[in-house]
């Protein structure tokens, strides 16, 4: 089988209340990365501006945009065409009166490939994205590029293992989960720990490859201050960190990966050939009760 060698890049800053600021800056932050040689980069989650999901207002719905009219989404179109590198782009979308956490990924043609919207909205002390944005309806959506088959997910989509899954068991060859995470403003729990090792656990679980980038800073909102931990990372397919980057740094993240090579691992290790999925029927319950067959 011939080598399917391909460079990732996992991106990491702080975002400004400045639209047009926080958008040159990832452009900025992809050019960097096309110049050293990456055919996919990964941008933080809605990188465009503040993490508004600190307090509960109205004006915050301004920010969203329609896909088909989104600044930032041609905007990166035309960057992925221009330097002929694959984009999941993660924007505010709204639809008539519904709102979603949404991300598309562009081709290296700048060609939109897949349209996926956030399927695990949290609700807690400085995250209170219910507020904001309805679950998606799109499913679990997989991409193919020109660069390899990626499975993308948005931030407390990494929390669960059914999605990294059911990507996978979909053809993804590598996941992408660009995220907003950081302190806890009431309990004070530091969980970038936990954060990175959950998600080393899908990489290793479905011999993938895994890119993560978080932004960085301190915002402050009306109800509380969450300052970002960085600490974004690139893994191998047994869930080792290759490269990650610091708590309070801006970074660009890069990896090379043989895709050929990986799947000969995935396939050799049989944990797809082993699979029972007859006898999972508990995990399609919230209560893990199994359902009359």
């Amino acid at each position: 089988m011939t080598e399917r060698k391909v460079t990732v890049a996992a991106t990491q800053m702080a975002c400004s209340g400045d639209f047009d600021d926080n958008l040159k800056a990832g452009e900025s932050m992809v050019r960097r990365a096309a110049d050293a040689g990456a055919n996919i980069v990964l941008l933080q989650e809605l990188f465009t501006s503040p993490y508004f999901c600190k307090d509960q207002s109205e004006i915050y719905f301004d920010l969203a945009e329609p896909i088909d009219d989104s600044i930032v989404v041609s905007r990166m179109r035309e960057l992925a065409r221009e330097l002929g590198v694959v984009l999941p782009v993660s924007f505010f979308e709204v639809e008539r009166n519904v709102y979603y956490n949404a991300l598309v990924v562009v081709d290296a043609d700048g060609e939109i490939v897949s349209h996926y919207r956030k399927s695990h909205i949290p609700d807690g002390p400085g995250y209170q994205e219910k507020f904001y944005f309805a679950p998606g309806d799109t499913g679990f959506v997989i991409s193919e590029t020109q660069f390899g088959t990626l499975g993308v997910g948005i931030c407390w989509d990494q929390w669960f293992p059914e999605v990294a899954r059911s990507l996978v068991l979909q053809g993804a060859e590598m996941l992408l989960y660009p995220t907003a995470i950081g302190s806890e403003p009431v309990s004070g729990l530091d969980s970038r720990a936990h954060w990175r090792r959950t998600m080393q656990g899908h990489a290793a679980a479905n011999m993938v490859p895994l890119v993560a980038s978080n932004r960085i800073g301190e915002e402050c909102g009306e109800t509380c201050k969450l300052s970002f931990y960085g600490s974004s990372f690139i893994a191998d397919q047994t869930g080792a960190i290759l490269v990650q980057a610091g708590d309070d740094e801006e970074a660009l993240l890069i990896q090379e990966f043989d895709l050929t090579s990986i799947r000969k691992q995935r396939i050799g290790w049989g944990l797809f050939r082993d699979r029972r999925p007859d006898l999972y029927q508990s995990i399609l319950t919230l209560s893990g009760e199994e359902t009359a067959s």
